[in-house]
C-alpha cells in the first residue's frame, strides 16, 4: 500500500513537470519518442554486452628446461673398477676415485691432488706402489709403465719419452719451476725445443 502511494506521488510529479514544459503538444510528443528510443537502444546494448563472454587470452607459461651438465672421466690404474664414469660438473678427483670403487690395496695416490676440480674428458691414473715415484734414501724409483704426470715427473721420467734427451728434459722441469704447473699437456709445447712434431710422438703418454 505504501509502495503504491509512493509510485502515485512520483507519477503525479512527472505529470506536473511534463505539463509545465513550455513546449507544444507536438514537441512534447517528439521528445517522448526520442526518450523512448534512447531507453530502448541503451537496453539493447546492455543486453548484448551481458550475453557476450569475455575470453581471456591464454598466458604462455615459460618452462625452463634444466639440463644437468656432467663430466666424462676415465679412471684407470690401481682402482677397484677402472672405467669411464659420469660425474657432476665441478666434481673433484677424489669423487672420481670413489666412483671407480676406491683405491686398490697397494695403490699410491700420494702424487695425486684429490682436491683438484676435474675437467671433462680427462683421465685419472693411479699408480701401484711399486711404480710410484718415491725416494728411499738416495735411490729413486722411476715409473716404467702408465702415463707420465707432467706436473710431477722428474728429469729421468721425461727422458723416457721419444725425442726427449737429458737437456730437453731438464729444460721442461726448469720451465715448470719458473712458470708454475702446466694446465694442459699441450702446454709442453711452450718449452723451447718442443715443437708440434716432437710433441705428437708422446702426447698420448702425458697426463696433467
Amino acid at each position: 500500500m505504501e509502495n503504491s502511494n509512493i509510485a502515485g506521488k512520483y507519477l503525479t510529479q512527472v505529470n506536473t513537470w511534463w505539463s509545465q514544459l513550455h513546449y507544444s503538444s507536438l514537441q512534447k510528443r517528439g521528445l517522448a519518442i526520442v526518450a523512448t528510443l534512447v531507453v530502448l537502444i541503451s537496453a539493447l546494448f546492455v543486453a548484448r554486452g551481458s550475453s557476450q563472454e569475455v575470453v581471456a587470452a591464454p598466458i604462455p607459461l615459460e618452462v625452463e628446461s634444466v639440463v644437468e651438465q656432467t663430466l666424462m672421466i676415465d679412471v684407470a690404474g690401481a682402482v677397484v673398477s677402472p672405467g669411464v664414469y659420469s660425474l657432476p660438473l665441478n666434481a673433484r678427483v677424489f669423487e672420481a676415485i670413489k666412483a671407480a670403487g676406491g683405491l686398490k690395496k697397494g695403490a699410491d695416490a700420494s702424487d695425486v691432488n684429490q682436491a683438484r676440480i676435474l675437467k671433462d674428458g680427462e683421465q685419472i691414473y693411479i699408480y701401484p706402489t711399486s711404480q710410484s715415484s718415491a725416494f728411499t734414501g738416495t735411490k729413486k724409483t722411476v715409473r716404467k709403465n702408465g702415463p707420465i704426470m707432467i706436473n710431477r715427473a722428474s728429469v729421468k721420467e721425461f727422458e723416457s719419452l721419444d725425442g726427449i734427451g737429458p737437456v730437453l728434459a731438464g729444460r721442461i722441469v726448469a720451465f715448470r719451476k719458473a712458470n708454475g704447473p702446466f694446465v694442459a699437456v699441450e702446454d709442453l709445447m711452450k718449452v723451447p725445443g718442443i715443437g708440434s712434431s716432437t710433441f705428437a710422438k708422446f702426447k698420448e703418454k702425458l697426463r696433467v
